[in-house]
């Protein structure tokens, strides 16, 4: 079976919560038979005490995704020079930092994040899936996790709000922006011409945005 080449050795899929990262990339890894990584945060114990209560738990959580994500990726690049497709990028751990953090932890958190992610590879494309945020709530309802049912949509839009902050800001890597029509546009994606022809071009650091 013949795979289409790849442009960009190491793209990270991003967006909100229920934007439909995992789907994505995992579509994407199988189109272009790249490597899969996919965050590990099922078994995280902080996540459903943080949507019960947001200030007593925020810290943890933080420190914990930073801690998990940075051994994931460490041990990911250790397994040879392939091109990699995965469902989040580490800045993602930094803005969400921003978003939960007061300013005394998120001082000590951009510590923690500066020093450990200094050794963390970039991607060379961020693929940012950007659907309008009150279909969100929708796709997170659908996927049943019952710990998910405490987010708001006010939530959803401070994190949409953060995503804006940080890639606006972001000067290193190119952003690739989809904005979709629909929350549902991912799952029910089964034509990769238009994705593989954006793919294929080399775009420079800064946010360039595609409407779907």
């Amino acid at each position: 079976m013949l795979f289409p080449s790849l442009n960009y050795k190491f793209i990270a899929v991003e967006g909100n919560i229920g934007a439909g990262k995992t789907t994505l990339a995992c579509k994407l890894a199988q189109w272009y038979n790249t490597r899969l990584v996919l965050e590990e945060f099922e078994e995280n114990p902080f996540l459903p005490q943080f949507y019960k209560n947001p200030q007593a738990f925020a810290f943890n959580l933080e420190t914990s995704f930073l801690i998990e994500r940075h051994k994931q990726l460490k041990a990911e690049f250790t397994k040879g020079n392939h091109y990699r497709i995965a469902d989040y990028y580490i800045g993602k751990t930094l803005l969400f930092a921003h978003a939960n953090l007061n300013a005394h932890e998120y001082g000590l958190f951009n510590y923690l994040y500066q020093s450990l992610s200094a050794d963390i590879q970039k991607p060379d494309l961020i693929l940012f899936l950007q659907p309008a945020t009150d279909e969100l709530k929708n796709n997170i309802n659908k996927r049943g996790r019952s710990y998910e049912k405490e987010i708001k949509q006010t939530y959803l839009e401070k994190i949409q709000a953060e995503y804006q902050r940080y890639l606006t800001s972001q000067t290193e890597i190119p952003v690739l922006v989809l904005n979709l029509k629909s929350a549902q546009y991912v799952n029910s994606l089964n034509d990769f011409e238009f994705l593989n022809a954006l793919l294929k071009k080399d775009f420079k650091p800064g946010i360039t945005s595609v409407e779907l």
